[in-house]
């Protein structure tokens, strides 16, 4: 495990933080001692979780892919970005054309020490990064136009971060807010996870007690409402392993992680 050499003072690694925890489940090495034990703790009473995690990124470059490749979309905002992995939204689109440009969203002081894992652009495309909450639309979007044309059709992906929101009508609000700005012609990819079973919710409730960032797992029935004013591609708002599988598809998550892909009109 490597740790960041140049710590911000916001930063507390004695308390474990979603995005390494996440970081710790994908086998990645942006991560604290804290972190990796209350990975382990979670695990070790719900060792599905780290499948999850896994499924959870392969639904992503699976929804990307998509736009990139069927959508023929060339420009995307990724809304939460966190902690960079393996198969990072530029790192796919721009292997499907090399002229896309992508911007990334996030606030987290934890992501900004690995920014620049995030900004290795092809010679052909662009990417940047948009220091913003990901409530603040404005903010968002005027940083995006500074390397996007928010004239023509953009894809925004918000790959299993509402959780963290713990307000339902805020969560949707700010999700209605970008979809009303974006050009017709634009996409939404969005997933977010449930609870795949009662134990699984209740190690996530006793995650959710220890201090670290809470995620609250919402039921398919009431995250579906995020797609308010789209259009569901198929097969619809289902399961990540559900959603256009292919042969690396995992299906562990068949009750765990939901998301869909959505024209905006």
């Amino acid at each position: 495990m490597t740790e960041p050499t140049r710590l911000s003072p916001q930063i507390d690694t004695s308390v474990p933080h979603s995005a390494r925890v996440w970081n710790y489940w994908l086998g990645g090495k942006d991560h604290y001692p804290a972190d990796q034990t209350a990975g382990d703790a979670y695990s070790s009473k719900y060792p599905l979780i780290v499948p999850f995690a896994g499924e959870s990124r392969d639904f992503l470059r699976r929804t990307t892919t998509f736009l990139a490749r069927d959508a023929g979309l060339r420009q995307f905002i990724d809304l939460g970005a966190g902690l960079p992995t393996s198969n990072n939204t530029h790192e796919v689109v721009q292997r499907i054309d090399p002229t896309s440009r992508v911007v990334y969203v996030d606030h987290d002081p934890i992501v900004l020490l690995h920014v620049h894992a995030l900004l290795t652009s092809t010679p052909e495309g662009a990417t940047a990064y948009v220091e913003a909450d990901m409530r603040d639309t404005e903010r968002v979007l005027s940083g995006a136009a500074k390397t996007l044309d928010m004239t023509q059709p953009i894809g925004l992906v918000i790959s299993d971060v509402l959780g963290h929101i713990v307000e339902w009508d805020e969560a949707c609000g700010l999700v209605k807010r970008l979809v009303d700005r974006l050009p017709s012609g634009s996409y939404l990819a969005l997933s977010h996870s449930t609870a795949a079973d009662a134990a699984h919710q209740v190690v996530q409730d006793n995650y959710n007690s220890s201090g670290a960032i809470p995620y609250l797992l919402r039921e398919p029935s009431v995250a579906i409402e995020l797609f308010e004013g789209t259009e569901l591609v198929e097969p619809g708002f289902t399961s990540w392993p559900r959603w256009r599988p292919d042969a690396n598809t995992g299906t562990l998550t068949d009750r765990a992680g939901w998301g869909g892909v959505a024209l905006i009109p």
